[in-house]
């Protein structure tokens, strides 16, 4: 890591909808020396930021163009429709594509929904973002759909939303110029995916040492080096399992113990009456 990096530190941008916030607690915990900035951008314009080189990586919908910018899909969304809560179709808990061809539905300007054919009946113009959509809707004209982190950020106590199981849904990935994959991206991939501090990649960008203050765990034993220890194992187990056992000592051995009521010999007397001479 260079000393350049640390000072200018590390710009995250993200779209709406997005909560960033637990991946970075992560960072701060993970590298305290190195400050995070959060750069808010529309849905629309987060891969030409990245490409502008105002962002080091970005939390943004795709598509992107991926001959420029790299991508790792991170998750998708439920898709909803949103409308008054006075409105017919809030009897069912759930709305299809087909239900709303006799409503009017509003596409802004920064809309996230890519449809290969647009339902319901159209505006008479595009509003220029999502929030201005959402003033009309709650004015009781037309339904807006979008992804559900959308709805719940634009809530409003006049307005409720219902899932669409078969409408298109919008997905968020990680996404960062091919060209400028530095340490610092690689120590938020390598966040994002979940590795720990002591992770191959995580310990060596940061130069950390393991938490135990050594030089960490013992690496991992190679495939023939298990196998290997496996087999001496086997070994020393069937060479215990060979040692033929003690035999018991013989009646009248030295230390052998002698039987009860008989001799040092081994014999054993009669009781009773010496017999009388003739």
């Amino acid at each position: 890591m260079t000393e350049n990096q640390v000072t200018d530190g590390f710009r995250l941008a993200y779209v709406p909808g997005v909560t960033p916030g637990k991946w970075i607690r992560v960072w701060e915990e993970r590298l305290p020396q190195v400050p995070i900035s959060l750069v808010p951008v529309a849905a629309p314009e987060g891969g030409q930021l990245l490409k502008d080189g105002a962002a080091d990586a970005g939390l943004i919908r795709l598509p992107v163009d991926r001959t420029v910018l790299s991508a790792i899909p991170l998750y998708t969304e439920t898709t909803v429709v949103v409308l008054p809560k006075e409105h017919l179709l809030t009897a069912a808990d759930e709305v299809l594509v087909d239900d709303l061809a006799d409503e009017v539905i509003w596409h802004p300007q920064d809309e996230t929904i890519e449809w290969p054919t647009r339902p319901g009946l159209p505006g008479l113009e595009r509003p220029a973002s999502t929030a201005d959509a959402i003033e009309v809707v709650a004015a009781g004209v037309g339904l807006l759909v979008l992804p559900q982190s959308l709805a719940r950020l634009h809530h409003r106590r006049d307005l409720t939303f219902r899932p669409m199981p078969d409408a298109p849904q919008s997905q968020v990935a990680l996404c960062w110029p091919e060209a400028r994959t530095t340490d610092l991206v690689e120590e938020f991939i390598g966040i994002v995916r979940g590795r720990t501090v002591n992770s191959s990649r995580g310990s060596a960008q940061t130069g950390q040492p393991d938490r135990k203050g050594g030089a960490g765990r013992e690496p991992a034993r190679t495939g023939q080096q298990a196998k290997s220890a496996k087999q001496a194992k086997q070994a020393k187990s069937a060479k215990r399992t060979e040692q033929p056992k003690k035999k018991p000592a013989a009646p009248g051995a030295r230390g052998a113990r002698p039987r009860p009521g008989g001799s040092g010999s081994g014999g054993t007397a009669k009781k009773g009456k010496p017999r009388r001479r003739s």
